[in-house]
């Protein structure tokens, strides 16, 4: 498993465009092979600033490094300069490949 994150700052007064950007956008994740999940995560807010990152999970590194030299990836970020003034600086992005990996137990 391969988990890709990009972190976001985002001024308080720039959080709810952020979020109708985000909530949307058409991403494209679905028609790549060995996308497994997508989330969108709001963290806190600190001196007016919100922390938000986006986090995909992957069968593994390449499935994710075939998606960023996708036409899907082009199509999904086509857009993205434009949107820059929402959130300061650039994204950081943090790749993670999965050394262990364990889930609750199915409940009755």
């Amino acid at each position: 498993m391969y988990i890709a994150m990009n972190r976001f700052s985002v001024a308080l007064e720039n959080a709810a465009d952020f979020e109708v950007l985000w909530l949307n956008r058409e991403s494209h994740l679905d028609q790549m092979k060995g996308f497994v999940s997508f989330d969108m995560l709001k963290g806190p807010e600190t001196d007016g600033v919100i922390l938000y990152a986006s986090h995909t999970v992957w069968e593994n590194e390449q499935t994710f490094r075939d998606w960023t030299r996708s036409a899907q990836f082009r199509d999904a970020h086509k857009n993205a300069g434009q949107t820059g003034k929402l959130h300061m600086g650039h994204p950081s992005f943090e790749g993670f490949n999965a050394i262990q990996s364990f889930k609750a137990e199915a409940r009755p």
